[in-house]
């Protein structure tokens, strides 16, 4: 099954390239259809995931190159499952706003399907080499994503994108070179190498996490890596900001989770002075960015910086209710994110710009897409009973014990956030309307209602009952935090 989720993508990207270019609703049936036994299949793993065992399931593993010892390894367990179902479900949703796409079609969707490949290979990989192989090659198809379909400085973006995420994943093909030349088995299994690093020294594990940490930190991305990020959203076509933002940084939180806290727990443990800086110095500076950006687009992206600070605070606090909060965050961004940007990509159609101080009273004149976007901003900045609330409360519980003045400091974000974003529906939708825009901007259209609809329902659900995702991850993560 895991190897059918991972792969349906990969199937339909290769059938595109056999469809004639002019054939363009061809192209996009196949898309979506590769996309959806991937969407589908993920979810059938609910009936029969276990969620009373920390171990992995649906274990698929065969030898791949047996000189090395690698091995065509894949599993999921509470961690990495719900990731899982988030990549399959928000790169349907992307998909639906990937209609809007006119030029290039048949690449377009070739490019990425072999992204969603990449990504859900990332969290379903246990082997460190098939881990690097999946974390490669989300890399190209991004790069062309936005240098192709991008905005006005889209080549120097990607560039950019390219060479930072490329930098920092030199660092860590070292550090897995390392893990596999200092055990005995000569492994790259990580089932096997988290029972072996017992073994290994202080200083070695502190250098090989410093090489994980500077190829995750980049992709997460923490402060001071985080400066590709607005530049990427920015110039990135709407759907591939919403994959950016919703599944792309989390493979750089999940690696900090999977590999560095799993493999060299040690350097973990030694870094967390620094990664508790970080982890505030993200949530307050990324607010304060956003506060002072013009551009919706930058700002959402800024308080993306922003929001994956609470998922290093949660981690920093090494408590149950510390990493859950960090994996929930995870997923509830990833669904709020998502919708920020495919909101803010309803008003670029139609206006061009996305300056905020270029509107003004457009609650009156597009109702629905006013109150998505506001239900959208409240549950991104926290407020109770939305998606967004439970994630940062339970980062901020788990990380106080351990780390109170940080997390008290941490603290002064949720109020910059809440403040650019009341900032922001206040300007756009409030006050006298710019008569500028008089017939220009209708409503939101079925195709618009139709991608976020889901993600306002998820939006509302997991902040009433936020259980059941929780439910998924729970063993995982005791597990993790008990282990001798």
């Amino acid at each position: 099954m895991l190897s059918l989720i991972t792969w349906a993508p990969f199937v339909g990207a290769l059938i595109v390239l056999l469809i004639p270019k002019e054939n363009e609703k061809a192209i996009q049936g196949v898309g979506f259809l590769a996309a959806g036994v991937s969407l589908l299949a993920s979810l059938l793993l609910l009936a029969s995931f276990d969620r009373s065992t920390a171990a992995f399931q649906f274990v698929e593993q065969w030898s791949w190159i047996p000189s090395l010892n690698v091995s065509y390894h894949l599993g999921v367990d509470g961690l990495s499952y719900p990731l899982v179902l988030l990549t399959t479900f928000m790169s349907f949703i992307a998909l639906i706003g990937s209609l809007g796409i006119k030029n290039r079609i048949k690449e377009y969707f070739f490019w990425f399907l072999v992204l969603e490949t990449g990504m859900l290979g990332v969290f379903v990989a246990l082997d460190l080499l098939l881990f690097y192989v999946f974390w490669e090659i989300t890399l190209v198809p991004m790069y062309f994503l936005i240098g192709v379909w991008g905005g006005p400085k889209k080549e120097f973006a990607a560039i950019k994108f390219f060479l930072y995420t490329l930098s920092g994943s030199v660092f860590m093909l070292l550090a897995i070179l390392a893990m596999y030349f200092n055990n005995p088995a000569r492994t790259f299994d990580m089932v096997e190498l988290m029972k072996l690093n017992s073994g290994w020294s202080m200083h070695f594990q502190e250098l090989v996490f410093l090489g994980l940490y500077f190829g995750l930190a980049i992709k997460i991305p923490a402060f001071p890596f985080h400066t590709w990020l607005p530049l990427a959203h920015v110039e990135a076509p709407t759907p591939i900001s919403v994959i950016l933002a919703a599944v792309l940084l989390k493979m750089g939180v999940y690696g900090l989770l999977r590999l560095c806290y799993q493999l060299v727990p040690g350097g973990f443990s030694w870094f967390l002075p620094a990664l508790i800086v970080i982890a505030v110095v993200n949530i307050v500076y990324g607010a304060l960015c956003a506060m002072t950006q013009t551009d919706m687009k930058k700002m959402v992206a800024y308080s993306s910086v922003n929001h994956m600070g609470y998922c290093l605070l949660g981690i920093a606090g090494v408590t149950a209710a510390g990493f859950s909060g960090a994996v929930f965050q995870m997923l509830t961004h990833g669904i709020i994110s998502g919708a920020l940007f495919l909101l803010v990509g309803v008003i670029y159609d139609r206006a061009h710009t996305r300056d905020i101080s270029a509107f003004g009273g457009l609650a009156s004149k597009m109702p629905v897409y006013f109150g998505l976007m506001a239900l959208t901003c409240f549950a991104s900045l926290g407020l109770p009973g939305l998606a967004g609330f439970v994630g940062e409360f339970m980062c901020f519980l788990g990380a106080f014990a351990a780390w109170k003045w940080p997390t008290t400091i941490a603290v002064l974000g949720i109020i910059a956030t809440a403040a650019f974003f009341l900032r922001m529906i206040q300007k756009v939708f409030l006050g006298a309307f710019n008569e500028k825009w008089e017939g220009h901007l209708p409503d939101m259209s079925l195709r618009e209602k139709i991608s976020l609809a889901p993600l306002a329902a998820l939006t509302i659900l997991f902040g009433i009952y936020p259980k059941w995702p929780l439910d998924l991850m729970n063993a995982t993560i005791v597990a993790l935090t008990t282990r001798k």
